[in-house]
């Protein structure tokens, strides 16, 4: 047995499936921060750490994705308040990061003249704390305060300050809340509508609030009344205040499942249900209720189709009128990959085969009216709104595989966009070419993916690939720009792969649905139909075909390692998700039963129990050699899936590696240094096994 290290039992013990875990002998690695468990995890990471860092062009990839990550050049990604944009930075000078404040118009310069707002790394020497940021929330439209995130380690538990960004300095005796995981807004200069942690009873069975409270400046958050409360078994509520000047309104949000809500709207005390679908997202647009339908919709004597986006008048819909105009309509091949309000506007980006475009709606005495906006038809589009209250002008950011990221400015009405920012050349494109290919799923779907590799790649099977996917909560996936993957990856010789599996959103909710509960065989299918189709094409080869995942990411190469090791030579698996049996126990693993289904009723988990990584690892199978990455301070997808999986790998004499950040939440690293070090961990791996 290779690497086995510490405590282990016998190769012939299965995995535990008793109805809690509790006779999983490797139940003590879920103490996240114990002294065995920690002592545990340092001495695997000395071993992955010893045999990756000394090859011999380890240090040098390392220190040129530092370079990547830490270049001064790249686009410094920015928020608008009050004549200000507002960006968070981070390099190799600031570690923790500064944020920091400029006019649109300086911003366009190629060298801003950036003021800080705040130094997270003077904050975090001064108050002896490891400050990771975690955003800021304005007071809307225009108010010279604002509220300050701060995560210890870059966990999904925040605390929260508020902060004076006149005297740029956070305000003594301000609205101030200790760490947990909350929910908190604006609902004027003296009002917060708050969801936290208010004591024992206040949080839900996914770790979330229950609770939200209205909490007004000078008195003692123990006094704040309360708006709403949720159940103890769903997933969290907040409640937030729309600051349209003209249609301002504050609304109540029970967030039932993580596909299921009530909104309510607040009158003084009073709370008016709004009567959409509970699987419906709705929002209001000026005078405008917005609705995104993820199931049919009979009302009214019409059936409004999944996936559609409709709009309707708010006040005569609140009393009682049922007439929706429809704003978008999915196709076979089309779904709705994106809403952005401006002050006139609305801005749609669609999704037709997975690639973009930009629709232009405005509402003009009473009807919609509708323009295609030129845009570039390479890459992926993202479209967000200067001011959404006060600016037509909205932010098209242009992204692909080869072509670095663009960030330009463009205005409602017009075709014209004005770049702002471009990425920095990292690697160079001449070499590669992407292709679009489908491979046809064990039942017949045809699922689309994408290639990267170089123009004089052979095929004859022996080309190093990585095969990323994701395959869940209806998340696309689309193509970006990376210079880690560009210089670790495609310059040292490889080829890689993006999959469109169902459970992702590349067809709307058609196709995550697809792939729900216990349909989720499905998505492995997908998965699984890639990679033999890149075997098919020559490609790859499984001698030379890996497979990398993170998050619900990582869940699906656990289950196709688990399922098809015959495919593959190498799984990356990050900051998984593997032990099904116990996930809805762990941290937020609740708020994930609309996507995997209940444990605890015996006839899903029958069907979970098929693919639960955890409880199909076997000694006498052979597996592709593994790296399981995850993060200590991951407090969304617990440090225990990767901990016990590897430790049951190791009992049953299976060669496998690990590597755990003690800090960096849910993203595995909380600075580019350590972001630079993990990738480096991972290119390497790939590169030795698959080359």
């Amino acid at each position: 047995m290779r690497h086995l290290i510490g405590e282990s039992i016998s190769e012939t013990v299965k995995p535990a499936h008793a109805a809690d875990g509790a006779d999983d002998p490797h139940l003590w690695l879920e103490e996240v921060t114990s002294a065995a468990a920690l002592d545990w995890v340092r001495a695997r990471n000395a071993v992955c750490e010893r045999e990756l860092e000394g090859k011999a062009d380890f240090a040098a990839l390392r220190e040129r994705l530092g370079t990547i990550l830490n270049d001064k050049a790249r686009i410094p990604w920015i928020s608008e308040h009050a004549g200000h944009v507002y960006n968070f930075w981070r390099d190799a000078t600031h570690v923790r990061g500064l944020w920091r404040r400029t006019t649109l118009a300086d911003y366009r310069a190629e060298a801003p003249d950036w003021h800080t707002v705040l130094d997270l790394d003077l904050l975090a020497h001064a108050e002896q704390e490891n400050w990771v940021w975690a955003g800021a929330s304005f007071l809307r439209p225009a108010g010279a305060r604002c509220l300050v995130f701060l995560s210890r380690g870059g966990g999904d538990a925040h605390v929260v300050r508020e902060f004076d960004l006149d005297a740029l300095t956070f305000v003594a005796d301000g609205f101030a809340l200790p760490e947990a995981k909350c929910s908190v807004r604006w609902l004027d200069a003296d009002r917060l509508a708050v969801a936290t942690d208010f004591g024992p009873g206040s949080m839900t069975a996914s770790g979330y609030p229950r609770i939200v409270k209205e909490w007004r400046r000078g008195t003692p958050l123990a006094e704040a009344s309360t708006l709403f409360e949720a159940r103890a078994d769903d997933l969290s509520v907040s409640a937030y205040k729309v600051f349209t000047p003209g249609f301002e309104h504050e609304f109540v949000e029970r967030q039932i499942g993580f596909y299921s809500s009530e909104l309510f709207l607040r009158s003084g005390a009073a709370l008016a249900r709004i009567d959409k679908p509970d699987d419906a997202n709705a929002y209001t647009v000026r005078d405008q209720l917005v609705i995104e339908l993820r199931s049919d919709w009979q009302v009214g004597g019409r059936t409004y189709p999944q996936g559609a986006l409709v709009a309707a008048d708010f006040a005569r819909f609140m009393q009682g009128e049922r007439e929706f105009a429809v704003l978008f309509t999915p196709s076979a091949t089309s779904s709705l990959d994106g809403v952005a309000m401006t002050a006139s506007a609305l801005l749609l980006t669609e999704l037709d085969k997975v690639k973009n475009r930009i629709v232009e709606l405005r509402h003009v005495r009473g009807q919609w009216q509708r323009r295609e906006v030129t845009a570039p038809e390479f890459g992926a589009l993202e479209v967000s709104a200067l001011d959404p209250a006060g600016s037509d002008q909205y932010f098209l950011t242009v992204s692909d595989f080869l072509t670095p990221t663009s960030l330009y400015l463009c205005q409602v009405g017009s075709d014209r966009r004005q770049e702002l920012k471009a990425m920095p050349v990292f690697f160079s494109a001449k070499p590669y070419i992407v292709r679009q290919f489908e491979a046809v799923s064990k039942d017949g779907t045809r699922v689309p993916y994408f290639v990267v590799m170089d123009r004089k790649t052979r095929m004859d099977g022996r080309n190093p690939t990585v095969l990323y996917g994701y395959g869940g909560f209806e998340i696309s996936m689309k193509p970006f720009y990376s210079g880690v993957t560009g210089e670790a990856w495609l310059a040292r010789g490889g080829v890689y792969v993006l999959a469109n599996i169902r459970g992702g959103g590349e067809f709307g909710p058609r196709w995550h649905q697809a792939a729900l509960k216990d349909q989720r065989q499905r998505a492995f299918d997908d998965f699984i139909a890639v990679a033999q189709d890149l075997i098919e094409r020559k490609v790859s080869s499984p001698a030379h075909l890996g497979i990398m995942g993170g998050s619900n990411g990582g869940l699906l190469v656990g289950a196709a390692m688990t399922q098809r090791p015959d495919l593959f030579n190498a799984v990356v698996c990050q900051v998984p998700l593997l032990d099904m049996r116990r996930y809805h126990k762990l941290l937020a693993g609740a708020s994930w039963m609309g996507e995997y289904g209940d444990p605890e009723v015996a006839g899903e988990w029958e069907y979970i129990r098929r693919y639960s990584p955890y409880h199909n690892v076997f000694s006498d199978k052979r597996y592709p050699r593994v790296l399981l990455t995850t993060s200590t301070r991951d407090d969304r997808v617990h440090p225990g899936h990767a901990r016990k999986m590897v430790a049951l790998m190791e009992a049953q004499g299976h060669d496998v590696l690990y590597w755990e950040n003690l800090e960096g939440g849910h993203a595995g690293a909380a600075n580019n240094d350590q972001q630079a070090q993990m990738w480096a961990l991972t290119y390497t791996f790939l590169l030795e096994q698959l080359r």
